[in-house]
Formats: C-alpha cells, structure tokens, sequence
C-alpha cells in the first residue's frame, strides 16, 4: 500500500521507521529536512510538499504538535488537502482538540476525503516497538480501512465513535498521566527527604497497586536528574491539559486535580522550562 507521513518528531520518525519495516512504500515530509534523511536511508521517498505526499499515497498519516498545525499542513499553502484525490484517507496521530478534529473531517469529506482522528499513547518506547494504544475516531469504515497500517504501530486500536472521539478520549488520558507526573514527583521528593534511595521506588513499586507506566519510566528519569532525551515536553502536556479544560467547561465537567497539574506545567514555562521533558516537574520541588 502507498503510504504519506508527514511530520517527524520524536514519535512520527518511529512510527515511520516501523511502516518501512513492515514493507510499505512510503513517502515522507517534514519541515525540517534533515529529519527525513534517516528515514531516506530507509527507503523513503522525500516529499517537496504535503500535497506531494498526499500526491503519492493511498492513505495520508500526520503527528505535528497542535490543531494550527493539524490546519496548516492540511488546508495551507501546498497543503495535503490540496493533493488528496475522492477516496483519500488521512489519519491524524496528533493530539488536538475535538472540535477541531471534527472541522477537519467535515472539511475533508467536503472533498471526498476520509480522515481518522488518532491520537496515540505509549511514548516513544511504544513508538519503537509497536505497542501503542490508539484511540480512534471516524466513520467506522475509514476507521477499518486504516487497522490494518495501525496494526503495525499498535497493540490495540480501539474506535470510540464519530470524529473527534478518539481525541475527546486522549484527552482523558491525558488528564491522568498529567495529573499523575506531579504526584510522582512528590512521591521521589518524599523519598529523598526521608533517606530512602528514590531511584530504587520503580523496583520497589512494580506490580503494587501504585505501579504505572509512567512510574517506571519518568520516575525513575526524576530520582535520576536525568531529562535527556526527551521523552515528552512539559509544552506539550500543558497544551493537552487546556484542552481537556475547554472540554470540560463545555460539559460542566469539574477537573480540580488536573487544573492543579496545569498550574505546576505553567510554573515550568515561566521558568522557561516548557520544552523540557515532564520529568522537570521535579525541579518545582527542589
């Protein structure tokens, strides 16, 4: 199947990298070029443009930072939407809002163009191994006709409605693992202060009813001091947060913990510490 990708960041590279494993032509874009070429050296043919791409594939997949991105690279100047033929498919791994996701499928299927919203969770260890949970949202048959390629990416991909579904659902997810980040760091804190090795929590934790994924990975980052590389920004978490908070002003939706968290990811940006990893959340309480 021919394949587009557009957008390279820490986790499109590797979803990338695995679609050329498993055999598919692929033809990529990003804005910064020298991004494309490991992925070159794979097999990869580099694109001018996203309507290059789209040009090029059966079935458009993107992960970019926000919806102003999402409607840039869709609907701008060379943009995919401009080089998708009736029957298109775009699939959109970025996280953004719903509403937005739902103005991009109702512009998209104006055009003949299908279009999946879904985001992703597992980080770039999911990324590199496949493993990813994907939440998706979209009419049931672009959902299906896309499984097959996600498969490749994902231990499970499960539809969650119309458009906007999969994303409304990150959004949830987002609320716990952004809400948990800080009580983790209170926890390595609390540790340290008491003489107990915090670095030793992760192992001590595992399989007990306070163990997580992110316990284990950015835990263990906190006891260590150690952010390189990133696995996540504090940005890009921040983002998330607000729009679970719109979300949940529309609904009526009290979310006192998770507007707590935001504060703490605020407090990194007014240290200027909003492109760093989640883990610096520890710094707060240093």
């Amino acid at each position: 199947m021919k394949l587009g990708y557009i957008g390279l960041g820490l986790m499109g590279s590797r979803m990338a990298s695995r679609l050329l494993a498993a055999g598919h032509e692929l033809t990529v874009w990003n804005r910064s070029r020298e991004k494309l070429e490991p992925l070159a050296a794979q097999g990869a043919r580099v694109a001018d443009s996203p309507a290059a791409v789209a040009r090029a594939a059966d079935i458009v997949m993107m992960c970019v930072t926000d919806q102003a991105a999402a409607e840039q690279v869709l609907f701008g100047e060379a943009g995919a939407a401009g080089g998708c033929s009736r029957g298109t498919l775009v699939v959109d791994f970025s996280s953004i809002a719903p509403a937005a996701a739902v103005a991009l499928a109702k512009r998209l299927l104006e055009i003949g163009v299908g279009f999946v919203d879904a985001p992703v969770s597992g980080g770039v260890a999911g990324a590199e191994k496949g493993s990813l949970v994907i939440m998706a949202g979209g009419r049931v048959e672009d959902v299906e006709r896309a499984r097959p390629v996600l498969m490749h990416l994902a231990a499970r991909v499960t539809r969650m409605g119309d458009s906007g579904a999969g994303q409304a659902t990150k959004l949830c997810n987002q609320v716990i693992v952004g809400s948990l980040m800080p009580v983790i760091a209170e926890a390595v804190r609390l540790a340290e202060a008491s003489g107990v090795d915090a670095k030793r929590l992760p192992e001590a934790l595992k399989g007990g009813f306070a163990d997580s994924g992110p316990l284990q990975i950015f835990g263990a980052r906190m006891a260590a001091r150690s952010y390189e590389p990133p696995l996540g920004t504090c940005a890009i978490m921040l983002k998330d947060l607000d729009n679970a908070a719109a979300l949940a002003k529309a609904g009526s939706v009290p979310l006192p913990m998770a507007h707590a968290a935001a504060e703490l990811y605020r407090m990194q940006a007014a240290r200027g510490s909003l492109e760093r990893d989640i883990s610096t959340l520890i710094e707060l309480l240093s």
